[in-house]
């Protein structure tokens, strides 16, 4: 885990050292330390590879075959098992039943035919009628950082916290769903285009309804989605475009923490901050979608710091919070001012959630304290999915910060989730709640231990499944 990561996970640098605020954030320190000490214990684990990784950009799996344009959305155009097991930080392989990799067709934010790769998990004693779509937050502009590469064994620490979101994923496996983590980023590596991250998402989940001959998934199955930080944003851009461009798809629920709905508050939180590299990765991301935001960049960048804000497109969130962190990065431009020409306003109000509206009910989860990801933005979208008939279970904690929270807030997520699974009745409405830490709340701590006991035992390598878990 990065230096930076680990300090910010540890030491909570903008904390309250109030006795309550300390002894609310104790569990959440207590995961962090356990996910450090696994990743200093890389170097010295002889992790078993099949063959060495192959970057998606040099792997021929990744290129569509020819013709594929003309497939459906959501098609797939071919499948593998995973050539590596996957492995906790690259290092502790886990022991799944099963796991595959599917390129599938899908659509890029300008409506063009493109391929991308989901990667479907099969814990042992799965309930082939149950599957959840993860979206990791990749957060990086670089395509050497899609979750179907960097969890496997052997592709080093370069993005810990997508590593790290793959113990989540095996907490849902314990309980029998299957898990798929798409690619939603695509090829290019657009990082914060929000309708290519639905469409993506999207997309898998119908590709991977249609590989029962493979996965044994059912064709039938109860899908739903979660997803943290930039894994929210993919997941809520797939709740409010599944309505019109996957119709037919039967959604359980989505639950969504830390939702960077409004790009433009995001990137002016982290600026001259920690995690300040979200800057550059996310206006990279943007431009290689976008042409004429390329264009408009390029034409605004001192040349002097060109190259190097364009680095954040060969490198992954971790060498990005370390380059970057507690730089001005709009000093890097001849207009401070670089987002509020029409050109960037047009792009970043295109990718701002809240232009669509979600049908499927939505557990979302939110620090008052949040300071990558500002709480308003995401308050004021709530207020109007609410005022627009969406179902929502909306959680505010008082304690978290952004990080803290993605631990924290996972143990409601998990009981909502499977609510869905299991059929409970959706609350009908609005209901919104404020907790002083998400570590807390009642029902939750009875999960943490499960989770933690277990995740103790996936790091070791026991069967990941319903049968060998605490109860």
């Amino acid at each position: 885990m990065s230096k930076a990561i680990l300090t910010e996970c540890l030491f909570h640098k903008n904390m309250s050292y109030n006795p309550s605020i300390v002894l609310g954030r104790v569990v959440s320190t207590f995961v962090c330390a356990g996910l450090w000490l696994a990743s200093i214990a890389t170097p010295t684990l002889a992790v078993p590879v099949r063959r060495a990784a192959v970057l998606p950009q040099d792997d021929p799996f990744y290129t569509p075959p020819a013709g594929y344009e003309s497939a459906a959305p959501g098609d797939i155009l071919r499948t593998r098992p995973v050539p590596n097991k996957l492995a906790a930080f690259s290092a502790f392989p886990q022991n799944m039943a099963n796991a595959w990799q599917i390129l599938y067709r899908t659509t890029d934010a300008l409506g063009n035919p493109q391929a991308t790769v989901t990667t479907v998990m099969e814990p042992h004693n799965p309930d082939t009628t149950k599957l959840l779509s993860y979206q990791v937050a990749e957060d990086s502009a670089y395509q050497g950082c899609a979750p179907s590469y960097v969890l496997q064994a052997g592709t080093g620490l370069s993005d810990t916290a997508s590593q790290a979101e793959l113990l989540l994923m095996d907490a849902a496996l314990d309980r029998g769903w299957y898990v798929s983590t798409p690619d939603y980023e695509g090829p290019i590596s657009a990082f914060t285009a929000g309708i290519q991250a639905g469409h993506a998402t999207l997309d898998s989940i119908r590709a991977v309804l249609k590989s029962t001959n493979v996965t044994n998934v059912s064709g039938n199955a109860t899908v739903a989605m979660w997803g943290y930080s930039g894994g929210a944003l993919a997941s809520g851009w797939a709740a409010e475009l599944q309505p019109t461009y996957a119709p037919e798809l039967n959604l359980a629920g989505a639950a969504i923490g830390g939702t960077p709905g409004d790009l433009n508050a995001t990137l002016y939180a982290v600026n001259k901050g920690l995690f300040v590299g979200l800057v550059p990765a996310g206006i990279v991301g943007l431009c290689q979608q976008y042409p004429e935001l390329n264009d408009y960049v390029i034409a605004n960048l001192k040349p002097d710091k060109k190259d190097a804000f364009f680095k954040a497109n060969s490198q992954c969130l971790d060498a990005d919070t370390s380059q970057y962190a507690f730089q001005d990065m709009f000093s890097y431009f001849t207009d401070y001012n670089v987002l509020q020409g029409d050109v960037a306003v047009k792009i970043l109000n295109e990718n701002k959630m809240g232009q669509y509206v979600p049908k499927i009910p939505l557990h979302m989860y939110h620090s008052a304290n949040d300071e990558m990801v500002p709480f308003a933005p995401t308050e004021a979208l709530v207020k109007q999915y609410c005022s627009q008939g969406v179902n929502i279970e909306f959680v505010k904690d008082e304690l978290s910060e952004h990080i803290i929270l993605a631990i924290t807030g996972a143990a409601d997520a998990l009981i909502w989730l499977n609510d869905r699974f299991n059929g409970v009745p959706v609350k009908k409405g609005c209901t919104s709640r404020t907790t002083l830490t998400s570590a807390l709340d009642p029902g939750a701590l009875p999960v943490f231990g499960t989770v933690i006991f277990n995740l103790l035992g996936d790091l070791l390598g026991k069967p990941i499944g319903p049968n060998s878990i605490a109860r």
